[in-house]
């Protein structure tokens, strides 16, 4: 595993875990549990503290939005929560599995089974079908295909006649419902998504949005989404803002006028701060 700065992580070269932190169990309903959680890059004087101590529970079946200002830790705070990049204290855990001592090996299955993850570019593969694109999370875990399976997710957002073409005929909208639907095949513990609308005009992030809320609501999805879009945001259950490498407060299904004057709030603290410290 590369990490910033050119460093390869050894494969033994486990994240430290507060005493006892080991020891809990998950706790029950939960879907992404975080304790302690701390990323840092760099040693000495150099270091730069990305995250500082995390502490996050979230429910089975929400849509949790993240949000903060530019260097808050927003992308560090969703790998690690995701097991893309291994915290350097702390302990993780998705659909009650603690994932912070995993190897390599086992976590790259444990994303490709219980995870579903939905990014900015699409990330699609210009070579296969859409419904091959679909089925990939599926082959990659070993599994047989199961075109049964791929035809409903796309029936669910909105593409069913659209499973044979490749993802250059679409439109940008319609790849990301693909993404979506890629996302959703394997019935994921949690559906990590990182600006999903970013590269998506209005008319067609509101549909995106719209998927990604009516997986939560009627398929019993877990969603965990960073944005830096208020209007975005406005979809979850609740938004928590992230500065400095903690969270700094939360708001409850709020509407995109709320979370914009937060955030603005949050922005100039954090720049007050910041004439401080220099």
């Amino acid at each position: 595993m590369r990490l910033r700065g050119g460093k390869r992580r050894k494969a033994d070269d486990r994240p430290e875990v507060p005493a006892g932190t080991p020891e809990l169990a998950g706790t029950p309903g939960l879907a992404v549990e975080l304790r302690g959680v701390r990323r840092q890059y760099g040693r000495g004087e150099r270091a730069v503290h990305a995250l500082a101590g995390i502490d996050l529970a979230l429910p089975r079946s929400t849509f949790t939005a993240v949000m903060g200002p530019s260097g808050s830790g927003k992308s560090t705070f969703l790998q690690c929560a995701a097991g893309l990049d291994r915290p350097s204290a702390g302990s993780v855990r998705l659909g009650g599995t603690e994932i912070t001592g995993m190897s390599e090996n086992e976590l790259t299955e444990l994303r490709r089974s219980r995870l579903g993850f939905v990014f900015q570019a699409f990330n699609l593969l210009p070579s296969l079908t859409v419904e091959q694109n679909v089925q990939l999370p599926l082959r990659l875990a070993g599994h047989r295909p199961d075109r049964r399976r791929a035809a409903a997710v796309l029936a669910q957002v909105g593409l069913a006649d659209k499973a044979r073409r490749r993802p250059g005929e679409l439109s940008g909208g319609q790849q990301q419902r693909v993404a979506v639907a890629r996302a959703l095949v394997t019935t994921p513990d949690v559906v990590f998504a990182d600006e999903p609308t970013g590269a998506l005009d209005t008319g067609t992030a509101t549909e995106v949005l719209g998927l990604l809320r009516h997986a939560v609501d009627t398929l019993g999805a877990t969603v965990l989404m960073v944005t830096h879009d208020p209007a975005a945001a406005a979809w979850a259950d609740r938004v928590l803002f992230l500065a400095d490498g903690v969270f700094a407060g939360s708001l409850e299904r709020g509407s995109a006028e709320r979370i914009a004057a937060r955030m603005a709030a949050l922005t100039a603290r954090t720049d007050v701060m910041a004439g401080v410290a220099a």
